[in-house]
């Protein structure tokens, strides 16, 4: 027997699912409002007219696109190397008995705790004195400082709900401890990498503090300063394209959630084994 819906419960929350989404539906609706409108002394939720022309200037006639790819590399890379260093250091985090191995687990922590804006001189001096500053591969080593001990802390219970008896068993088959950890450890711990990759692209998306003081050349400037750079200055905010301009800056983040929800919803049971 099929239960009810709870009214009450739709009553309470939908209002709120609303409330949230509000502002993400004006962006979209302003972003393709003609200029008239938009400054309108009579204005309207709906527009009369739509009109796409706010983002064929956003990526014809600034440098979005460069900005677009700068943002893709920057966030890949730094997943990439996070998840790859993070998956390793759970592992042995949780597998391996060694001294201070808790101390270390602890400190992974403190550090995750640790405001951002503390170690934003520390690092620019370190990436100066390296001859990488204001570069891409600058913002990948500023964005790991932060992201990865929170990838470690975050895998780190996901590889602590993983029998250890799995393992055991396939290294009595006579698999090597590398491949007991390919076979038997990275399948189970799938949906929690996953998610834990999805927060860390999302955190180095929209990540900018670190790109605003790191990088100053267009040439290296993610999408989060190079929008606030080249359609806001003193005297103006071209609002049309900046919302044009947010609503594309959202749009890969919408696809991945589209492609991944089913891995980040079950990365948050993960950590049982599945008979």
């Amino acid at each position: 027997m099929k239960k009810r819906p709870n009214v009450l419960a739709s009553l309470i929350t939908w209002p709120i699912v609303l409330l949230i989404a509000f502002p993400l539906l004006w962006m979209l609706i302003t972003s393709v409002k003609p200029a008239a409108e938009l400054f309108s002394t009579s204005p309207t939720l709906l527009p009369n007219n739509i009109t796409f022309e706010h983002y064929a200037r956003v990526l014809q006639d600034t440098p979005f696109l460069q900005y677009f790819a700068n943002s893709m590399i920057l966030a890949t890379s730094t997943t990439v190397v996070v998840i790859s260093i993070s998956v390793l250091g759970a592992y042995s985090l949780v597998r391996f008995a060694y001294p201070g191995r808790e101390t270390l687990a602890s400190l992974v922590l403190f550090t995750y705790l640790l405001p951002s804006v503390v170690l934003i001189s520390p690092l620019y001096l370190m990436l100066v004195s390296i001859g990488l500053a204001n570069t891409l591969a600058s913002l990948v080593i500023a964005y790991t400082t932060f992201a990865l001990p929170y990838a470690l802390w975050l895998l780190r219970s996901f590889m602590a709900g993983i029998p250890q008896d799995l393992e055991s068993a396939a290294m009595v088959d006579g698999a090597s401890r590398m491949g007991a950890f390919v076979d038997v450890v990275l399948p189970q711990a799938l949906p929690g990498i996953i998610s834990t990759a999805l927060f860390t692209f999302i955190l180095a998306w929209n990540e900018y503090l670190y790109a605003l003081v790191l990088v100053n050349s267009d040439e290296a400037r993610p999408l989060t300063t190079g929008v606030m750079t080249m359609l806001i200055s003193a005297f103006n905010i071209e609002w049309s394209l900046l919302m044009a301009a947010s609503v594309l800056m959202s749009v890969p983040l919408i696809i991945i959630f589209a492609f991944f929800q089913r891995h980040l919803t079950s990365g948050f049971g993960a950590g049982g084994v599945k008979g």
